[in-house]
């Protein structure tokens, strides 16, 4: 056949292993095709399932350049021909719906067991990159990818969406350049009647040996008030990941120009103390109430901390429902009054923060669109981008339980990331590039 050429234009190399979409005349019908690049390099395309313009053909492929590169589409390949590309390998988990070997990442996707435990919990729940070889995940009892609220909220009864409900996966794409999912459910009802029954869905893209994947979240349409704001179409998406007691995956917190941020958690010391003083009423309390109290008897400082949520939780059926709202009404009351407390003044740092050092290894950054988790002796970062900005972040670096948690959620529980935004998450030794790293998720190359 003829070479159909298209042109890559970038000015924020070098990419590595970009993923780059583009499409040609008519409609081939092949599943994985040849391209040959201006560099010399022979490239795998997969034809994508959903095509867009019946005139046209769409393909995906990756690419590492530096500056301008062109691409012809040569011939399709032969029927069996070796390819390599993302693979699939065996799950740990018994819910795991896939684990896969991207090339770059070593990552399994989970449906979830409903069963309202850390390990109960839809998402990615092991994550590692396959040069590090370290999962970031390693108990199974975290993961990346949940989103709480409004749904997991004080004013809702607590319930927890990933521990609480499983999801359907669908494959979208699946290939060896490009494995597309989505995840859907329905959310379990909380005390809120107008945040009962919404369903959601989350779509995953993941390509061949590229150092970050996507996700979008979407969500039914719903509008309520957590702490005392009117809330239309924002959640919370919560990134978790766990370094085992004593040690953390990252310990500083940064953002481009420096980081706004209030610190400490006046909501999770007033809910820890309402734990404890719950748990000191014993008298005609039900087998699951019995049951947190013996888990929460010990250090509560490196409790899980689901399991302060989860007393609370309307799902659980610890405690009743008023006593719930009685409880936890207090809680808001003095967790608001504290949180806006003259001597708790909003600060600006012009480098990273060491979460560490603040009260609650908790702090609450202000609006942005680019944010990073590091070690500070390591070359390890996180880096995320959305493309509208989160009106606020919950950053916990906590060493006592080893949990860190990227949160796109202000105090109180109170929900700031829009309904449908995308988020970019790169992974790998970028502690001393990550700007470029966030800058490059933001814009990526244009095909032409």
């Amino acid at each position: 056949m003829r070479a159909t050429t298209v042109t890559v234009i970038d000015h924020l190399g070098p990419r590595r292993n970009e993923p780059l979409v583009f499409a040609v005349e008519g409609q081939l019908p092949d599943r994985l095709w040849r391209a040959r690049a201006s560099t010399g390099e022979e490239l795998l395309c997969q034809r994508l399932q959903q095509q867009e313009d019946p005139g046209r053909t769409s393909f995906v492929t990756v690419a590492s350049f530096d500056g301008p590169l062109s691409l012809a589409l040569e011939a399709p390949l032969d029927e069996g021909a070796p390819v390599g590309g993302i693979v699939t390998l065996p799950p740990r988990e018994a819910d795991a719906f896939v684990r896969l070997d991207t090339g770059y990442f070593d990552l399994e996707l989970c449906t979830g067991t409903a069963q309202g435990e850390g390990s109960s919990k839809w998402g990615i729940r092991h994550f590692a990159t396959t040069a590090e070889g370290i999962d970031l995940l390693p108990s199974g009892n975290n993961a990346i990818g949940g989103f709480y609220g409004p749904f997991f909220t004080p004013e809702n009864g607590l319930i927890n969406p990933p521990e609480h409900t499983t999801v359907a996966v669908e494959w979208l794409e699946r290939g060896p350049v490009l494995v597309a999912l989505r995840m859907s459910g329905t959310i379990p009802d909380g005390l809120l009647d107008e945040l009962k029954g919404k369903r959601f869905s989350i779509e995953w893209r993941f390509t061949f040996g590229t150092p970050w994947f996507s996700r979008r979240y979407l969500v039914d349409d719903f509008e309520t008030v957590i702490n005392g704001r009117s809330i239309v179409n924002k959640i919370t998406v919560g990134d978790e990941f766990e370094g085992g007691q004593g040690e953390l995956v990252f310990d500083r917190f940064d953002t481009p120009g420096g980081v706004r941020y209030r610190d400490g958690d006046p909501y999770a010391g007033q809910l820890a103390g309402m734990v404890a003083k719950t748990l000191q009423k014993q008298d005609g309390r039900n087998q699951k109430f019995r049951a947190f109290r013996d888990a929460l008897t010990g250090d509560i400082e490196s409790a899980h901390w689901d399991l302060y949520w989860r007393l609370f939780c309307a799902w659980e059926g610890a405690l009743p429902d008023d006593e719930i709202r009685e409880r936890l009404a207090r809680v808001r009351a003095a967790a608001h009054r504290l949180a806006d407390l003259p001597d708790r003044p909003w600060r600006i740092a012009d480098g990273p923060v060491d979460v560490q050092q603040v009260e609650h290894e908790t702090i609450f950054p202000g609006a942005a669109q680019k944010t990073v988790e590091y070690h500070s002796e390591l070359e390890r970062a996180m880096v995320w981008w959305t493309s509208e900005p989160s009106g606020q972040f919950q950053i916990v670096q906590r060493k006592q339980s080893g949990w860190v948690n990227w949160g796109t959620n202000g105090e109180n529980e109170c929900p700031e990331l829009p309904v449908g935004v995308m988020i970019k998450t790169a992974y790998g030794p970028f502690s001393q590039s990550w700007r470029k790293v966030a800058d490059q998720l933001e814009t990526p190359p244009s095909v032409v």
